[in-house]
C-alpha cells in the first residue's frame, strides 16, 4: 500500500524514492511483522486461553511426556502469524502485483482450512478435526485456482514450464499438467510443515529459514540483471514476493518468541497449513519447485518417515521407526526435546545452504 501511495511522488522528492526499492520494503516488512507479533502476541494468546480452558487436545498415543508438559497449552497461534504476515504484506508490497494476491489467497485459504480443523478438535475435545478427505479437497481446490492464476499471469514459455536445478537450459514443458503439479507442490508443502509441527519451535524456525531463502530467490529471479548473470529463468514481477517472504520471516521470528520451549502457544493447523501452502505457492511462482524440496528438505524427511512407517506396517506388520513423524522416533529413543529441535534446526540450515548452491552451480 505504501508503495502504491508514495512511490508515484518519487520524481518530486527523493525521500519517496526509497519506496521503489524491494530491499527497503522487504526490510520494512520484516520489522513490521516482528513488531506486530510482539504487540499482538500477548493479546492473541490471552484470547486463545480464554476460549480454550483445557488447551490443545494431546494425542494419547504420543510420547508420554507430552501429556504432562504440553497439557493446557492453547493452539491456533497461527492466527497471530496470519495477522502479522497479511498486514505487513498489504502495507509494504505492491498491491497491483498479481503474484502477491495469489500467494495471499493460498496463505489465507489454507489457514482457513486449518482454523476449521483446529476449531473442531477443540470443540470435540479430541485429536480428530475436519475429515481428511474434506481438508484435502479444500486444499486442492484452493491450490488449483492459484495454480491456474499463476499460469495465466506468467509469460510463455515459463507459464507451464518446470525448471531443473543445476541445469540452466532445461525447461520441461508440462502443458496442462502444470496445474495438478503445482497443486501437488502446494498441498504437499502444506501438509509436510503440518507433520513437522510436533515439538516446541521445531517447525517455525525451518519455515523462517526457507522463507529467507525464497526471499533471496524471488529477488534474483524477479530482477532481469541478476537472473541473466546467474543464468536463472527471469519471471517478471515475481521479485515482489521478496516482501511477502520477508514478512513471513518477521512473523515467524515473532511467533518463536512465544513458541520457544516451553511453548506458551502452539501454531496448530491454522499456522502450519497456511505457511506450508505459502512456501509451495511461492516456489511455483518463481519456478523453483524442485529447489523447495532441497531447501525444505527437513519437511521432506519428516513426511517420508510417515510414508515409510505406514507402508512398512501395512506390508509387513512391522514399524521402521519407534514412532512417526521422525522427531517422535528420537523422543522415544530418549533424546531431550531441545536436543531434537536444535539438531533439526541445524539440518534445516545445512539443507538450505545446499538448496541455495543451485543458484550458482549451473
Amino acid at each position: 500500500m505504501l508503495y502504491n501511495l508514495l512511490a508515484p511522488f518519487a520524481e518530486e522528492s527523493s525521500l519517496f524514492n526509497i519506496f521503489r526499492y524491494l530491499t527497503f520494503r522487504s526490510g520494512g516488512a520484516v520489522m513490521t511483522a516482528l513488531l506486530l507479533s510482539f504487540l499482538l502476541g500477548p493479546r492473541v494468546i490471552a484470547w486463545l486461553k480464554s476460549k480454550q480452558p483445557h488447551g490443545q487436545p494431546i494425542r494419547s498415543d504420543g510420547p508420554e511426556s507430552h501429556l504432562l508438559t504440553k497439557k493446557g497449552t492453547p493452539t491456533m497461534g497461527g492466527v497471530l502469524i496470519l495477522l502479522a504476515v497479511t498486514i505487513s504484506t498489504l502495507l509494504w508490497a505492491d498491491l497491483a502485483n498479481g503474484y502477491v494476491w495469489i500467494v495471499l489467497f493460498v496463505t489465507i485459504g489454507f489457514g482457513a482450512v486449518g482454523f476449521g480443523d483446529d476449531y473442531l478438535k477443540l470443540t470435540k475435545r479430541g485429536s480428530k478435526g475436519l475429515p481428511g478427505r474434506f481438508k484435502l479437497v479444500a486444499q486442492i481446490a484452493i491450490g488449483a485456482v492459484a495454480a491456474y492464476a499463476a499460469m495465466r499471469l506468467t509469460n510463455e514459455p515459463l507459464s507451464t514450464g518446470l525448471t531443473v536445478p543445476f541445469f540452466k537450459d532445461i525447461l520441461i514443458q508440462l502443458g496442462w499438467l502444470f496445474v495438478p503439479f503445482a497443486v501437488f507442490v502446494m498441498v504437499g508443502a502444506s501438509n509436510a510443515v503440518n507433520l513437522t509441527d510436533g515439538l516446541d519451535g521445531l517447525a517455525i524456525v525451518p519455515v523462517m529459514i526457507v522463507a529467507g531463502c525464497f526471499a533471496l530467490i524471488a529477488y534474483l529471479v524477479g530482477n532481469a540483471v541478476f537472473a541473466n548473470y546467474l543464468q536463472l529463468h527471469f519471471v517478471a514481477g515475481s521479485g515482489e514476493l521478496a516482501v511477502f517472504c520477508a514478512a513471513l520471516v518477521g512473523a515467524s521470528l515473532g511467533f518463536l518468541w512465544f513458541n520457544a520451549p516451553p511453548a506458551m502457544v502452539f501454531m496448530g493447523d491454522t499456522g502450519s497449513l497456511s505457511m506450508g501452502g505459502a512456501l509451495g505457492a511461492i516456489s511455483v511462482v518463481v519456478k523453483h519447485e524442485l529447489v523447495l524440496a532441497i531447501v525444505g528438505g527437513l519437511f521432506v524427511l519428516e513426511t517420508a518417515s510417515v510414508i515409510v512407517q505406514v507402508v512398512s506396517f501395512k506390508l509387513t506388520g512391522k514399524r521402521v521407526f519407534r514412532m512417526a513423524p521422525l522427531h517422535h522416533h528420537f523422543e522415544k529413543k530418549g533424546w531431550a526435546e531441545p536436543t531434537i529441535v536444535i539438531r533439526f534446526w541445524i539440518i534445516a540450515s545445512i539443507l538450505a545452504l545446499a538448496g541455495l548452491s543451485t543458484l550458482k552451480l549451473r
